[in-house]
């Protein structure tokens, strides 16, 4: 690392995109990109590429591939659809949320870091004409918590192909997951502002992204370490939804059939007439009654091409109000609610599964610049969390934080690399106790009566028994589903024991490790809805996860193991 003289933070997102930049020796001025292809003023650009017709080269890519306003004298001639949503292909999410796409998900994201690379290139280039990018720059990506080391091996090698690293091993790229990169950026900018910059702090980040709620609790350690101490939980509840949510209210007007044409046949006008209910709709909203002006959408400027896709019943009705369409407050109200309610359900569950006081919310990612979204986490929990915050460019907070991040590895100041300074020596063991949970199931006649609870008997559901050799990360599963039909929120009392065989969780020698809380919801599914509960077994902790199956949506928690 003598070599570094630059860093860069490198925010690949699923939806967004950003970087941040800084020289070494002026670590407090780092700078955040906001100059992009046919866009200035924003700190990130879209995920997007648009090939040519063969999905060999790159047209266009960011903003300028997805927002295309309809040009009348070239009629709506028929459109290539831009390649979006790749970076879902890494992590765990089930192949039937993945995104189906023209090419192989490694040439969309190699070909979108090329371009963003040279962006950066000549963003060095311009500020330090003496610094050579390949010999003089770390690049720090983030990734979410989820990521295993194959994902991280696949975005090195798409990093590498693009051209941003010389070789393939390089040290000048690292990797820092997403919700420490807010967390440092936090740890950094906020907690002095609020007189919170002192060991034992606790303070939730939550992640508002595009795709992605995602939440994390951490602990201000000594000599600024941050320690996580309870569950990360994701959801897919970002800002785009909203969007999804204003697509369904044009489908009850026009019909899901000219919705879908338009789609595949005019995706750029279909993604320009959303780019104009978020600036006009969607970010102005904050919920105030006495404040709001109606949305109108002049379907015949904003998307012209749909007019030709509704049945011959709803164009007599179109033409009569001149296919100018009119949202009033109620209805950009049920667009938000949905989505911010699984959110404030979110956090609900992640300060009860949290075993101590959390003195801050932090609100970053560019939909907690939604001031209806931050009132409703503020009339939540004003009186649960002292300090509600959104710190300063909240939309860059994870470049900045993995920026931050770069520094501290150059400059040695501090330790936050917990998983490079760690080295694992013990890669399996005997477990000294069996580790299951709690259920809830149906009384049986073999059964104590003593211990029946309106018919029904909570027992202890073994995941991995006392004596048993176990490998670093090995995962022990099982697949649960709720008891009632309208239940929303699913418990895992985590026990272990020193028996190797039991049946209740109030014998002698159990002990409660923890509650893991999942949301479900979907309650109109009934119990059909699996959630797929797992045990994993690190160098020193335990992790438990809990994901919903139908959605993505998982939790997660970790625990001392004793040695």
């Amino acid at each position: 690392m003598t070599d570094i003289r630059a860093v860069v933070g490198l925010d690949f997102g699923t939806t967004y995109s950003g970087f941040t930049y800084c020289h070494i020796a002026d670590g407090n001025n780092p700078v955040t990109n906001d100059k992009w292809s046919n866009e200035l003023g924003q700190l990130k650009t879209n995920t997007v590429v648009q090939y040519d017709e063969h999905y060999e080269n790159i047209k266009t890519w960011g903003y300028s591939a997805l927002s295309k306003r309809p040009n009348k004298k070239k009629g709506n001639k028929n459109e290539s659809r831009p390649v979006e949503l790749f970076k879902l292909y890494l992590g765990k999410l089930s192949d039937e949320l993945k995104p189906k796409l023209p090419v192989d998900y490694k040439k969309a994201i190699t070909d979108y870091l090329r371009e963003i690379g040279k962006l950066i290139k000549d963003s060095i280039s311009s500020a330090w004409s003496e610094i050579e990018f390949l010999e003089n720059v770390l690049i720090v990506i983030t990734v979410p918590a989820e990521y295993s080391e194959n994902d991280k091996g696949i975005m090195r090698e798409c990093v590498y192909n693009a051209g941003l690293i010389k070789e393939k091993y390089s040290g000048k790229l690292q990797f820092t997951t997403e919700p420490e990169a807010a967390a440092i950026y936090c740890m950094e900018n906020v907690l002095k502002i609020h007189d919170l910059n002192t060991p034992k702090t606790t303070f939730m980040i939550v992640d508002c992204g595009g795709g992605t709620v995602d939440l994390t609790t951490q602990k201000l350690l000594e000599n600024k370490q941050l320690g996580e101490i309870t569950e990360r939980a994701g959801d897919f509840c970002g800002s785009t939804f909203i969007d999804k949510e204003f697509l369904n209210a044009l489908r009850k007007i026009l019909g899901d059939g000219a919705v879908n044409l338009l789609r595949d046949k005019n995706y750029g006008q279909m993604q320009y007439m959303i780019q104009e209910f978020s600036s006009h709709a969607k970010l102005p909203f904050t919920g105030d009654k006495s404040e709001f002006t109606s949305y109108e959408l002049d379907l015949e400027d904003i998307a012209p091409a749909v007019m030709g896709y509704v049945t011959e019943e709803i164009r007599h009705k179109m033409e009569e109000i001149d296919w100018l369409l009119v949202f009033k407050y109620e209805d950009i109200k049920s667009m938000f609610d949905p989505i911010v309610e699984r959110i404030i359900k979110m956090i609900q569950v992640q300060l009860d599964n949290n075993r101590e006081t959390c003195s801050a919310i932090f609100l970053v990612g560019g939909f907690s610049q939604s001031k209806y979204l931050q009132n409703r986490i503020r009339q939540e929990f004003q009186n649960r969390v002292k300090t509600i915050s959104v710190p300063t460019f909240p939309i860059a907070a994870i470049s900045r934080g993995a920026a931050l991040y770069g520094l501290s590895m150059i400059n040695s100041k501090f330790d936050l690399d917990r998983t490079m300074s760690s080295k694992f020596v013990i890669n399996e063991r005997v477990l000294k106790y069996t580790y299951g949970f709690k259920v809830s199931r149906k009384w049986k006649d073999e059964d104590p009566i003593e211990k029946r609870d309106n018919g029904r008997i909570h027992k202890f559901r073994s995941m991995v028994q006392r004596g048993t050799v176990v490998k670093l990360d090995q995962e022990f599963t099982s697949v649960q589903t709720p008891v009632y039909p309208d239940q929303d929120i699913i418990n895992f009392p985590i026990y272990c024991t020193t028996e190797y065989d039991a049946q209740y969780c109030d014998e002698d020698g159990m002990e409660l490790l923890g509650n893991l809380s999942i949301y479900l919801p979907d309650v109109n599914l009934g119990i059909k809805r699996s959630i797929l509960f797992a045990l994993k077994f690190g160098q020193m902790e335990i992790t438990a996860s809990a994901k919903n199956q139908l959605t993505g949506q998982n939790y997660q928690t970790t625990f001392k193991l004793d040695l």
